[in-house]
């Protein structure tokens, strides 16, 4: 009996201790459970949470990642994606008069002496401008487009007036280049003047419309038509100049100038004098160069069938109280190819005559001429036309370039129908994708485009055009020199001078446009005034730069088949 008692008192604290472990392990699993069961339940809420804002209530355009990315303005590239307009951060100089608690002065430091300051970092403000804006106490910007190391020369001055806010800046890196394509963004925020202007709100609203937008250009084109332009300008001391380089199946524009330019990044005085665009907004009368349309009208409409055929050429042609004349007397008469070659008003009249002005006029509506120019950009201009019936005169003079005003990008539309095939397009300034090209309306025949690209051929090799051809490039083209009309008639020494061009003539791809607004004559043009002197020469100049860069190779092996017309060309060929 004693021994069981013993044996039962000893075992009671071990079973105790077992029994409390047991309920520690318990109570340690049951929190574990508790605590893990609050994570599921938590990872749980967060998925819903995002399947709710993911599927069945989006998240505010603004909030996401896009928009949090995307710059505040679409980027503006070339066709290869060469960027030309974009935006980026930036400092601002701003004059904040209420920034300095105290007596009311704006500044520590005199505010002539600070203007000094000021102006040694930026040496080109104004110091006089700047320290009346100081004086005065009235708050705005001093300058826009400061560079962080100036920002950082700011802040030495010790002026916490001068604040340096930071801003998203629009920058062309490209500089004056294309600058009447891209037009500019003002401190308003708004596109001005170029595409910058016509694609405001898909390039102010990134996130919808795509972060870059490519437009037709190509900027190496653009660069060297800008610098023979520039060139050809300088050499005769014209007063502008402006050019095109179309492509004759898609209508894209793969380089526009006008001269002079303007640099975006900088819109001053100068810049906004020079923001005019020549190429589609300045109407000319640019003489010759629609002598080739005429033809082709004439030829097209079944009243030229025999390019031999000659015209009297020694006479004026007297209609009405008018008088058609040529610049000098080319030979006793002439046929279709030699008008051309040599130029002359009074076989080109004849020919519109024979045809009647209905049809011309017909034919010119079809190319575009009666319209403004069918391009993107916002200024375009409206050309100088007659409506209602023609007389027998308009007629006879628009078939040579006179009584109509049109501008260069009108000529080129014309002459890209003429050449590939007879399928007038409407230019563009955005980049077609290939198969995606307008159809177009059919104004030739292929067959009247094929004689046509035969005589321009012809033109370039033995007439005008000579200086314009490039070596196993096969350009064919016409020259253009128009009298600019002024009070009391025209002005003789003021001239237009044109040369409108394709390239390769035995399959034409581009168009090329050369004009030059009042020309002198000087010694690079061996004082001569008219196209063939100085707007051909820039052609010559432009197509052997471009043409390796548009996949079109020199080929002196090729050209286009003249031996039909050879013959036609009195006392045979020089």
């Amino acid at each position: 009996m004693t021994a069981f008692v013993h044996s039962g008192s000893f075992a009671s604290p071990r079973v105790r201790l077992v029994d409390d472990r047991r309920r520690f392990l318990l109570t340690a699993q049951m929190r574990a459970l508790l605590v893990g069961g609050v994570f599921v339940l938590l990872a749980l809420a967060a998925l819903l949470r995002l399947a709710w804002l993911g599927v069945v209530q989006p998240a505010p355009a603004t909030y996401s990642l896009q928009s949090q990315l995307l710059p505040p303005r679409g980027e503006i590239t070339d066709r290869n994606g060469v960027p030309l307009a974009r935006a980026f951060p930036a400092y601002a100089l701003w004059f904040n008069p209420d920034a300095l608690e105290g007596d009311g002065t704006p500044l520590v430091k005199d505010p002539a002496q600070v203007a000094a300051e000021l102006q040694a970092i930026f040496p080109d403000m104004n110091l006089e401008a700047t320290t009346r804006q100081l004086a005065s106490g009235k708050r705005g910007y001093l300058r826009r487009r400061v560079l962080p190391e100036d920002a950082n020369k700011v802040y030495t001055i010790g002026e916490l007036a001068l604040e340096l806010p930071q801003e998203t800046d629009r920058h062309y890196p490209q500089g004056p280049l294309a600058a009447h394509v891209l037009g500019y963004v003002g401190s308003d925020g708004q596109g001005h003047v170029g595409m910058e202007s016509y694609f405001q709100d898909q390039l102010s609203n990134p996130a919808v419309h795509g972060a870059s937008m490519p437009l037709s250009i190509d900027t190496r084109v653009q660069g060297a038509l800008e610098d023979e332009l520039h060139r050809g300008m300088l050499a005769v001391d014209a007063v502008g100049a402006a050019g095109i380089v179309l492509d004759v199946d898609t209508g894209e524009v793969l380089a526009l100038a006008s001269l002079p330019s303007f640099d975006p990044n900088r819109i001053d005085a100068a810049g906004q004098a020079n923001m005019f665009n020549r190429v589609t907004n300045q109407v000319y009368e640019l003489g010759s160069t629609f002598k080739p349309l005429s033809v082709a009208a004439a030829i097209d409409a079944g009243k030229v069938t025999n390019l031999g055929k000659r015209y009297q050429a020694n006479r004026p042609l007297k209609i009405g109280g008018h008088q058609i004349n040529d610049s000098h007397v080319i030979g006793a008469s002439l046929n279709v190819p030699e008008s051309l070659i040599h130029s002359s008003n009074i076989v080109t009249a004849q020919i519109a005559d024979a045809m009647g002005p209905d049809v011309l006029k017909r034919y010119m509506e079809e190319l575009g001429f009666a319209e403004r120019p069918y391009i993107e950009l916002p200024a375009r201009g409206f050309p100088l036309w007659r409506d209602g019936k023609w007389p027998r005169i308009t007629g006879m003079t628009v078939s040579y370039g006179h009584g109509i005003a049109v501008t260069p990008l009108h000529l080129a539309s014309a002459y890209a129908a003429m050449v590939n095939g007879g399928i007038w397009r409407p230019a563009t300034m955005v980049k077609v994708e290939p198969g995606t090209a307008p159809r177009g309306r059919r104004v030739f025949k292929a067959s009247t485009s094929a004689r046509m690209n035969q005589l321009l051929r012809m033109i370039v090799v033995y007439g005008t055009g000579r200086s314009a051809d490039a070596d196993g490039y096969r350009v064919g083209g016409k020259t253009g020199s128009a009298e600019k009309p002024g009070r009391g008639g025209y002005r003789k020494t003021s001239l237009v001078s044109t040369f409108a061009a394709a390239f390769p003539m035995d399959r034409p791809r581009y168009v090329v446009i050369a004009m030059l607004d009042e020309p002198k004559g000087t010694a690079a043009s061996s004082y001569q005034r008219t196209a063939s002197w100085n707007a051909a020469p820039i052609v010559g100049r432009v197509v052997p730069r471009i043409g390796p860069l548009l996949g079109v190779m020199p080929d002196t092996s090729r050209d286009i088949d003249l031996s039909d017309l050879k013959p036609l060309v009195h006392g045979g060929v020089e």
